[in-house]
């Protein structure tokens, strides 16, 4: 195969995708949707598309994942299509990747790098944009061996023993270790302010509702269907990276605050998991998740379980929490298929709700369940004379009243569900109310 000229600095354009296919027998994801996967995720970082393959993977190569003719098979259709990077459906330790990318002439990109490269065109805000850089370095400090290529240029005749450049590897290698150290120290402030500002969301008496699901599932519109904001919501992996909050109003206008979050996707890199873990906070902290599935996916059984392990790897166990899943685009699927979802959604545990976030079908029914759950605390009674107005009017903003009764002097009883936390705060800051158990 003739070889052709590189040109690293210019940002590649023209890609091959490829999907190494194992022996797939009990998998619950079929490798057509895992190529499909790997095409959205190419399809997102902007590449020009030019083909599409699975290749049979019998046993992993060390030094290059692919059986040398399966490796020149690929290599002269990188040739063929004049393609800039061949993207790799899979994690390459850093010997494949310099050995492919010797072989094929082009620039290789695995899926973690993929991931890490889309996760870094999308960060927004400081922690965001810190923990990506993090992520990548961490990354990157492993493939010294391929990023630092323009070392070979050193290639001297003093005839010195090691490999080229072998000092300046050493010395990149340290400044990688203290950028490291830089960004994790930086890390921890810009932390310290989101813990600060969690402390005082959890001062305020409202019950914090977390979304969280597959990449493209949905949240984005879901979140703003249910908060009536104005989140980026595309049909494209990670359209959301930084985590957003607003108000939700539930039944009978008692306000919480909902989280949006990043999507999670199969294989998610062990880096992004590390150092996204202070953002996913948010869901740890949550009395309610919302796990939102692409329910006309027909891989929806396979991408909730990873959104589980996913889960599970930060410390959240499902039977654990009040968990609900949100059984998204409903309206793509038949009259029929729709009949069964009800009536699975019925008998589901955890608990189902069938809904369209485009439409806005079954939303008034989620937000139902929500306050169910929510609504764990016993009623309390409460009286309050005309002058104590601005406690009624307190408690129909910060808890969930169940009946009023009016007396004939302009008093009103009240029958009131109140959280722990806004109980404590009604009674310090109206403490000549009457209250009293139901």
């Amino acid at each position: 195969m003739t070889s052709k000229s590189i040109d690293r600095e210019a940002p590649p354009q023209k890609a091959l995708v490829i999907h190494p296919e194992r022996d797939a027998r009990g998998s619950p994801r079929s490798a057509k949707a895992r190529l499909d996967e790997a095409v959205g995720l190419a399809e997102a970082l902007d590449l020009d598309i030019r083909d599409a393959i699975t290749a049979p993977l019998r046993k992993r190569t060390p030094a290059t994942l692919f059986g040398s003719g399966k490796v020149i098979e690929i290599g002269e259709l990188c040739f063929q299509l004049d393609v800039d990077v061949a993207v790799v459906d899979d994690a390459l330790t850093p010997v494949q990747q310099r050995n492919l990318e010797k072989a094929w002439q082009v620039k290789v990109m695995d899926r973690t790098g993929m991931i890490l490269e889309i996760f870094a065109r999308r960060a927004r805000t400081r922690e965001g944009i810190l923990q990506v850089e993090l992520a990548r370095l961490s990354y990157e400090r492993s493939r010294l061996v391929r990023t630092w290529t323009h070392l070979e240029r050193q290639r001297g005749g003093f005839g010195v023993m090691g490999g080229p450049g072998e000092t300046q590897i050493e010395t990149d290698r340290r400044l990688l270790a203290e950028k490291i150290g830089k960004l994790k120290r930086e890390l921890v402030e810009v932390r310290r302010t989101r813990n600060l500002q969690r402390g005082a969301r959890q001062r305020h008496p409202f019950p914090a509702v977390a979304l969280v699901g597959y990449t493209n599932a949905g949240k984005s519109t879901l979140f703003n269907r249910l908060t009536n904001a104005e989140v980026v919501a595309e049909d494209m992996l990670f359209a959301t990276l930084d985590p957003t909050l607003r108000m939700l109003s539930l039944p009978d206008g008692r306000p919480a605050i909902l989280s949006d979050t990043v999507g999670f996707i199969s294989d998610l890199p062990h880096e992004l998991v590390e150092s996204f873990r202070a953002t996913l906070e948010e869901v740890k902290e949550a009395d309610v998740i919302l796990h939102v599935r692409d329910i006309a996916s027909e891989n929806s059984d396979a991408e909730a379980a990873d959104v589980r392990a996913v889960l599970s790897r930060l410390g959240i166990e499902v039977a654990d929490r009040n968990f609900v899943e949100v059984w998204n685009k409903a309206d793509l699927v038949d009259a029929e298929t729709r009949e069964h979802l009800e009536g699975d959604a019925r008998r589901s545990n955890p608990p189902a709700v069938l809904v369209s976030a485009v439409s806005g079908e079954g939303c008034e029914a989620l937000l139902e369940t929500i306050a169910r759950l929510v609504d764990d605390a016993p009623p309390v009674s409460v009286y309050a004379t005309p002058a104590q107005g601005a406690a009624v009017a307190w408690l129909y903003r910060h808890g969930r009243v169940l009946d009023r009764i009016e007396d004939d002097e302009g008093g009103v009883r009240l029958a009131v569900r109140l959280e722990p936390q806004a109980l404590g705060q009604f009674e310090q800051l109206y403490p000549k109310v009457d209250l009293s158990p139901l």
